[in-house]
């Protein structure tokens, strides 16, 4: 994995990053929770730390998954 630092004082993360809107189960239509919890461990066993989320992605339900997750990892 590549890391930059994110602008002038900010944090180093990861180049690519994990995108939460598909996991969110709106918008995208059904979505499959143990599919999501895979493809958010796939990523940060790739070395991820940069994980896209927003409030509105399902009302928070991709951030309560990617919450969970990262903190069993």
């Amino acid at each position: 994995m590549i890391y930059q630092k994110l602008g002038k004082n900010g944090p180093v993360i990861s180049t690519v990053g994990f995108g939460a809107w598909g996991i969110s189960g709106r918008d995208w239509g059904k979505t499959d929770d143990e599919n999501s919890r895979k493809a958010i461990h796939a990523a940060l066993n790739a070395g991820v730390n940069f994980i896209d989320t927003a409030d509105v992605y399902g009302f928070g339900h991709s951030e309560e998954l990617i919450r969970f997750e990262a903190y069993i990892k």
